[in-house]
């Protein structure tokens, strides 16, 4: 969909977005804060463009590794290529999204992907795993921050990713890149801190936040963004995250003012930002 075609309200949304990202780029990596608000017929237009896009495109794929079953979807670059090399996105699906029917974990975040300009000039594999239960779960910390702590199936993502690569020779290996929204955004923090020598970039949207490995997370390429009205996983938490990487220069936290935890996703479901940003980085 190009943008003279979208009602009015995602085309100031954004402009307001490109606004922000482009304050934010202009300072070096600091906190922005946007004060774009989303209504309830914005949010649910945006998503209903989405749904419209059609799947088919993903392979549906199961990866049984003993005992552990992993449901996924898998889409190709547009045009693919064997000759040339191609980024990978794994996609994180959120809470709601639970299950074994190897559907429900393309949300509108993992459907980003099947835009047609998106497509066109951001090529690359997407994969979108499912969990039958919760991929991470959250604890309080001593100082009462929930932390997020991963469940064993995540690490049936990392064995699936050395298979993808050895089926995909095309597969970028210095360009594979993290992306999710609540449950998945921490469940993304997770496996980055578990194998921060695999990953490039990281893009966690409301997310409870994983201190465990901050070493490995000070160096590298993360944008966190979350909601401050967020009532589920709460705002501080990013806070708190953000702050731990205060050496991090190449991490950037924007932070929505007027945003809470169903409405956060929204800006970025029928912009570029987030493969704009993602397609820059590289280990």
């Amino acid at each position: 969909m190009h943008l003279f075609n979208m009602p009015y309200k995602f085309v100031v949304v954004i402009l307001f977005l490109c606004l922000s990202f482009a304050v934010r780029f202009s300072f070096a990596q600091t906190q922005t804060f946007n004060a774009v608000k989303i209504d309830s017929l914005t949010a649910a237009q945006a998503k209903a463009i989405l749904n419209q896009l059609p799947t088919g495109q993903f392979q549906k794929r199961v990866d049984q590794q003993k005992a552990k079953a992993l449901p996924y979807r898998l889409l190709l670059p547009k045009n693919y290529n064997k000759n040339k090399k191609y980024p990978l996105v794994i996609s994180f699906h959120n809470s709601t999204r639970i299950g074994n029917d190897n559907e429900k974990q393309l949300e509108p975040l993992a459907r980003i992907w099947l835009r047609d300009e998106i497509q066109e000039k951001y090529p690359c594999f997407v994969l979108a795993p499912q969990f039958n239960a919760r991929s991470s779960s959250y604890v309080p910390n001593q100082g009462g921050v929930l932390e997020s702590k991963p469940s064993d199936d995540i690490r049936l993502v990392l064995n699936l990713l050395k298979q993808l690569e050895r089926e995909f020779g095309t597969i970028d290996q210095s360009r594979i890149y993290l992306v999710g929204y609540s449950m998945g955004a921490s469940t993304a923090q997770n496996l980055l801190s578990l194998a921060p020598e695999k990953f490039a970039a990281l893009v966690s949207i409301a997310a409870v936040p994983d201190f465990s490995n901050l070493k490995a997370m000070s160096r590298k390429d993360i944008l966190l963004i979350h909601g401050q009205k967020d009532n589920e996983n709460p705002y501080q938490g990013s806070v708190e995250l953000f702050n731990k990487l205060k050496g991090n220069q190449k991490a950037t936290f924007i932070t929505f003012t007027e945003l809470d935890h169903n409405n956060i996703h929204i800006p970025f479901l029928l912009s570029a930002q987030i493969p704009q940003w993602l397609f820059g980085k590289h280990l």
